[in-house]
């Protein structure tokens, strides 16, 4: 990524940043959407651990079986 794009790409995060921001702040239901937002992000929390577990089973169900190719060689 050149600086140019990193520049863009900041300054959108930051516009949506704002944005989100604003948007909560004008909101007369401000707990529902903290609710929301605890609720999205155990979600993704649960789908990474998830995720990083299967990635440690295939790491070793991968080193299993690079030992039991050097033990037959």
């Amino acid at each position: 990524m050149n600086d140019n794009s990193k520049t863009v790409f900041t300054f959108l995060l930051g516009l949506a940043a704002g944005a989100a921001i604003g948007i909560f702040l004008a909101s007369d239901n401000k707990e529902e959407i903290l609710n929301d937002l605890k609720d999205t992000a155990r979600k993704i929390k649960d789908n990474l651990d998830e995720e990083i577990e299967k990635g440690k089973k295939f790491v070793d169900d991968l080193k299993n079986k690079v030992n039991d190719l050097l033990e037959d060689s």
